[in-house]
């Protein structure tokens, strides 16, 4: 975001962003750059370590941020946001906190546990944007930026439920763009690739495959946020060519490459197709 458009980006997007997810990675790129522009921030994480580090550095900007440790997959998460905020004019929300919580095989995972997966990535995401949109489509102005995942596209193993709710996170973006586009709100699947993330490093992840694009932090949010005017999808551009995207009649071939990919990726070489290990 260059300084010219600061001014624009406030009329369109302040005086408050919400950012769920917005402790480290791309969440925290997301909150700095907007904090650079003036808006006034809440972020939103489950550790409040990280969480208070990168609030600091945003201050710095001289803007005002809140701090909201609250764990997204808890029933009563939202209701603490919307009680923290509810004194603010809100007009962006970034949910950045998408993530598989539990990597297994269906048959042998908790369904409890894949229940959170939902929740994290498709219930309480929702019931925010009821919650913001609504006054946004009100004063005609604002925006919703979800983070989805090139792992909507395929199937994976171990990632059956994610890859199931990062596909439905996809075409809900675009209705609801198709909804909130005459009421100049904007709304944006940010789709991800490899990130190079402190989360996706703490995983393990190996970054040194010849040819496999990795995307920064940084590089990404602000693509992001120079996207989300235009909507409804777009993919970070390190990832544009990624064999997923491309539509194939033989999806037995599509899956089983990519899934050898995945197993470059996390290091390991697994003797059969169904050993692949967990992602985090």
């Amino acid at each position: 975001m260059s300084s010219d458009d600061e001014p624009a980006w406030q009329r369109q997007y302040g005086p408050w962003a919400v950012i769920a997810g917005g402790s480290e990675g791309v969440g925290a790129e997301f909150a700095l750059l907007l904090a650079r522009a003036g808006i006034n921030l809440v972020l939103i994480a489950r550790k409040p370590g990280p969480l208070r580090g990168t609030a600091e550095r945003c201050r710095e900007f001289g803007g005002q941020v809140r701090e909201l440790a609250v764990d997204l997959t808890d029933p009563a998460g939202v209701a603490q946001i919307i009680a923290a905020t509810t004194d603010l004019e809100v007009g962006l929300l970034i949910y950045n906190a998408g993530a598989n919580t539990h990597s297994a095989e269906f048959l042998d995972g908790d369904l409890r546990a894949f229940q959170q997966v939902i929740d994290l990535n498709v219930t309480t995401p929702l019931q925010l944007i009821h919650h913001f949109a609504g006054p946004m489509r009100a004063r005609r102005r604002g925006g919703v930026l979800l983070a989805g995942s090139l792992t909507g596209y395929q199937g994976s193993a171990r990632h059956s439920v994610y890859g199931g709710v990062k596909a439905f996170t996809r075409i809900y973006a675009e209705g609801l763009w198709l909804e909130l586009r005459d009421h100049n709100v904007h709304v944006l699947e940010l789709v991800l690739g490899v990130t190079r993330t402190p989360a996706m490093q703490r995983v393990g992840l190996n970054f040194d495959i010849p040819g496999m694009p990795v995307s920064d932090p940084a590089d990404v949010a602000r693509e992001g946020l120079a996207r989300l005017p235009h909507g409804p999808v777009h993919v970070v551009s390190a990832h544009a060519d990624n064999p997923a995207l491309r539509a194939t009649p033989d999806r037995a071939e599509a899956v089983l490459a990519s899934h050898r990919m995945m197993q470059k990726l996390l290091g390991g070489a697994p003797t059969r197709d169904s050993d692949a290990p967990p992602i985090g």
